[in-house]
């Protein structure tokens, strides 16, 4: 496998590509079931019928473990917001029916998002009391079975010359409230420092789906507390401010 083209790079995992398929390598010592577990969820979501570039092939490369899937041509939705600016309203409005669609979908065998934002909010540096508020918040929230992504952003659509969508990254992709999911969409808006389009996306999403914008809002201190125990130390700060909120 000729692996000389980086397509992405991330902090455990390199993204290359060898002819017709993306080859997505992970760092040496990434645990293996955490490798198979995306793998899994990833053919979970190729299931529902959704546009996602399927799985070719998991091997290992030079010790390290790589998943291989078709390689869509095209660009991301993040590099079409960049070279046309004056585009982004519609390009939030294509972002939001495509979150809409990923949302209408089920799959039962994957884990729940209220397990997961439970989990990682006890392993988060939030005093004991605002942890023990926030698991009693999550507790009483409407338990759905929608199928969320988990990192919905336009880093993670290509859209084709045919003007067809395909979401990538199922890595952290479960089931449960897709206002959760909306809630990681418009923080990670925050987290490249894109305010005013967090909030945007906020008000196009809610119009579409009829969601009242405080019920989307009130999922943010328990993702971001989430996401905090993962994240890169100069985005804590934000996150820890959006989970005291």
């Amino acid at each position: 496998m000729k692996l000389d083209k980086i397509i992405a790079v991330r902090s455990n995992k390199t993204v290359y590509r060898d002819g017709q398929y993306a080859v997505k390598v992970f760092a040496e010592g990434y645990p293996k079931a955490d490798i198979l577990g995306e793998a899994a969820n990833h053919s979970r979501a190729e299931e529902t019928g959704l546009l996602v570039p399927p799985i070719k092939d998991i091997h290992v490369i030079d010790g390290k473990w790589a998943i291989v899937t078709d390689f869509i041509q095209g660009k991301s939705l993040a590099r079409l917001m960049e070279e046309n600016p004056d585009n982004t309203e519609e390009y939030l409005e294509l972002l939001a029916a495509i979150q809409l669609e990923i949302s209408s979908k089920t799959c039962r065998r994957l884990s729940k998002v209220t397990d997961r934002l439970s989990r990682k909010i006890c392993g988060s540096e939030l005093n004991a009391t605002v942890r023990y508020g926030m698991h009693t918040r999550l507790e009483a929230m409407p338990k759905h079975t929608k199928l969320c992504h988990g990192d919905l952003r336009p880093e993670n659509i290509i859209i084709t010359d045919e003007g067809k969508a395909y979401i990538l990254d199922w890595s952290h992709a479960a089931q449960g409230n897709a206002s959760a999911d909306v809630a990681n969409t418009c923080i990670r808006f925050v987290l490249d420092g894109k305010h005013e389009l967090a909030t945007r996306y906020l008000e196009i999403y809610c119009e579409k789906s009829g969601t009242a914008e405080e019920y989307v809002r009130s999922w943010i201190p328990m993702v971001a507390a989430a996401l905090s125990v993962d994240a890169l130390e100069h985005d804590k700060k934000a996150l820890f401010e959006m989970a005291l909120r």
